[in-house]
């Protein structure tokens, strides 16, 4: 299927049409994981209706709506573009007309990612190499003293991660590596496309 084709199934509109550049070195333009990827991904990576799923640099919420339609999972969407912020939202509301579903298991926050509140339920996070590691950092300590008051198993979900996430997650004694999903053929090509999932250790 191609990437327009999903859009209509999902009733959505996610092409990856930019919106000048972000206003910090930290933050990287907006481009929305191929629904190839997607795919790929969630042949070897299965959700469940209860997990509770935060994707840091949604942009139009292409990741949250694929999820939702083929798990049911909670979905929250973290993005500090304003546009593509208000593009998810109307995008929730196509997506529900056609979709059955509850407009409070797909949430959107505007805001930057460190400053978003990890919720006691939030399990699996997912990022798209949105930002600089320093913010990675951040949010990865967020999620940490989360689970000091909600103890809970989380896992990391990179796509197309920059060697510093890997190196940072790698030499971090809490996590470990525990899938590693390559993409039909193109890993060879390029060694940034593919899938790691961190857990935690115990």
């Amino acid at each position: 299927m191609k990437e327009l084709n999903f859009d209509e199934l999902l009733n959505i509109k996610t092409g990856k049409d930019q919106v000048g550049m972000p206003r910090s070195i930290h933050y990287h333009r907006y481009e929305p994981t191929p629904y190839s990827a997607l795919q790929d991904l969630f042949q070897s990576y299965e959700l469940k209706s209860s997990d509770r799923v935060v994707d840091f640099g949604s942009g139009k919420g292409r990741l949250n709506f694929f999820i939702h339609y083929l798990f049911q999972s909670t979905v929250i969407g973290i993005e500090m573009n304003e546009q593509f912020y208000q593009q998810a939202v109307e995008n929730r509301d196509s997506y529900l007309k056609k979709k059955k579903g509850r407009r409070s298991s797909i949430e959107f926050h505007c805001c930057l990612a460190e400053e978003y509140e990890i919720h006691p339920a939030d399990n699996v996070f997912y990022f798209f190499n949105p930002f600089s590691v320093q913010i990675f950092m951040k949010i990865i300590n967020n999620i940490l003293f989360s689970l000091e008051f909600s103890p809970r198993d989380i896992e990391i979900v990179l796509y197309y991660s920059s060697d510093d996430y890997v190196h940072y997650l790698e030499n971090h004694p809490l996590f470990e590596l525990k899938k590693e999903i390559n993409l039909s053929g193109e890993y060879e090509h390029n060694v940034y496309e593919r899938f790691l999932v961190y857990g935690l250790v115990y």
